[in-house]
């Protein structure tokens, strides 16, 4: 189960965050509240520290929004947050907070069953409610808990009933759902005296003792692994002397229906012998979305604020997280150029680069920090202002500003001016204001999804989705 409350440290150097950044953008969008939580919610991870806001900070600026937004409106956030963003505890915690107020409790009933696709994430909802102390838990609540229990079959109410303070059983008997015949009767007995059948996965395998080696290739065989844990584990099966085909093969059969681009990176970055099969997998992945007609130019920020790393718990940068999604809008989109863009902070003057010819893959992801266009801030204004006159000759049909939203572009102050059909922002921080400039870009898309490609479509008017 996942850590719902690790210890806390003070986040003392947040001031030298923002002032290495240059700032949060002299010229910062006022947006709508529901943007601010969109920002606030689908841009980071519950309880990590990020570079800007520690944790705590972007969950108290979650709940002050809350309330500020309408119930529908945060209910579809929360279903986003959960099924297309692929955000866990967020989705949750968004549940809890709306059970403190009356016009948004009513719609609890309705959300929890749509964003509870584990079973442990009914334990989840229990432990995050009861975080500052054990309360009666909403009648909305307890609704939207009975209906999820219908989520899940044994297996995977057994895969998850561990010996945690919170227990499923815990849960059921809160929440009370009505067996709906004889099995779910059967069922729920079984979950109430924790006399569920053992699963049979690979932690309880090795759990018990089993062979590593043939663990691995049993479950590889029986198609028992997961997406995920295939590539989480492929260093293990190397060590337990699995073959190389097997693994290979299994990497180029996975499901992924809840990967991230950033999944198949980060087990590429660590499992370097696996690269090409992981990459090829990948791409795979994402041949079901239909190409996004045009030229586009991707701008890559790689200032210094985009070195840090996205969250406390994890090896990737921001800029590593920007250079994943530009990579991705490279296969999808018909024809592009790339950018990579930072500058001095003491001259104040930007440095930008044209990639020409760019790799597809993970090679792009590399090439961005090789670009060597220096340690300081994007300069937006600059930046843009250069590619107008590099790219005198072409028209774009769109620019895509990959970054953390922070312009170092002052104290000239002057707006930037974006010369795209249509002209985005994907930000990959978790700032409350970024580089939006009201009424600049056309839209300012948050967090790191493959979909962000979708809600491009959208604006435009194009058919796209993400299905696999």
């Amino acid at each position: 189960m996942s850590k719902l409350n690790p210890t806390m440290k003070s986040h003392s150097s947040l001031f030298d965050h923002e002032r290495l950044a240059g700032g949060f953008g002299v010229n910062a969008s006022k947006e709508e509240n529901i943007q601010l939580l969109r920002r606030a919610t689908l841009a980071n991870l519950l309880w990590e520290d990020v570079a800007y806001m520690d944790g705590m900070r972007v969950a108290d600026e979650i709940k002050r929004l809350i309330p500020l937004c309408t119930p529908n409106d945060v209910l579809d956030l929360a279903i986003e947050a959960r099924t297309k963003q692929k955000l866990r505890h967020i989705p949750l915690f968004i549940a809890v907070e709306m059970c403190k107020y009356d016009g948004h409790r009513q719609l609890v009933s309705k959300l929890l069953p749509k964003i509870i696709t584990r079973a442990d994430m009914l334990t989840d909802f229990l432990a995050l409610y009861w975080h500052d102390g054990k309360v009666t838990v909403c009648n909305q609540a307890r609704k939207g808990l009975a209906e999820s229990f219908y989520n899940f079959d044994e297996y995977q109410f057994a895969k998850y009933d561990r010996d945690a303070k919170i227990k499923i059983r815990d849960v059921m008997f809160l929440a009370h759902p009505k067996a709906r015949n004889e099995e779910e009767q059967e069922l729920f007995r079984k979950i109430a005296n924790r006399e569920l059948a053992t699963p049979d996965t690979w932690e309880v395998a090795l759990s018990a003792g089993e062979n590593k080696k043939y663990t691995w290739e049993r479950m590889i065989e029986e198609k028992k692994l997961g997406a995920l844990a295939t590539l989480r584990n492929i260093s293990n099966m190397m060590k337990a002397g699995v073959g190389k085909n097997m693994i290979s093969d299994a990497i180029k059969n996975l499901h992924s229906t809840m990967l991230l681009p950033l999944d198949f990176y980060k087990s590429a970055k660590i499992n370097r012998e696996f690269c090409s099969d992981i990459e090829k997998t990948m791409l795979a992945t994402y041949t079901n979305l239909p190409k996004i007609p045009g030229k586009t130019l991707f701008i890559v920020d790689a200032s210094g604020s985009m070195t840090f790393k996205i969250s406390n718990n994890s090896t990737l940068t921001r800029m590593e997280v920007a250079g994943v999604m530009a990579m991705l809008a490279s296969i999808q989109c018909e024809d592009f150029e790339l950018v990579v863009t930072a500058g001095n902070d003491s001259l104040r003057k930007h440095a930008s680069k044209w990639i020409q010819y760019p790799e597809k893959g993970f090679a792009m992801v590399r090439a961005i920090p090789n670009a060597n266009v220096g340690s300081g801030g994007i300069f937006t204004r600059q930046c843009l202002e250069w590619c107008k006159e590099e790219f005198a000759d072409t028209e774009f049909d769109r620019i895509i500003v990959f970054s953390d939203s922070q312009d170092c572009d002052f104290p000239d102050k002057r707006i930037p001016k974006p010369f795209g059909k249509r002209n985005y922002i994907c930000d990959v921080s978790a700032h409350t204001k970024g580089i939006n400039y009201k009424g600049v870009w056309t839209a300012e898309i948050s967090g790191w999804s493959e979909h962000f490609l979708t809600y491009i479509a959208a604006y435009e008017g194009l058919e796209n989705s993400f299905e696999n």
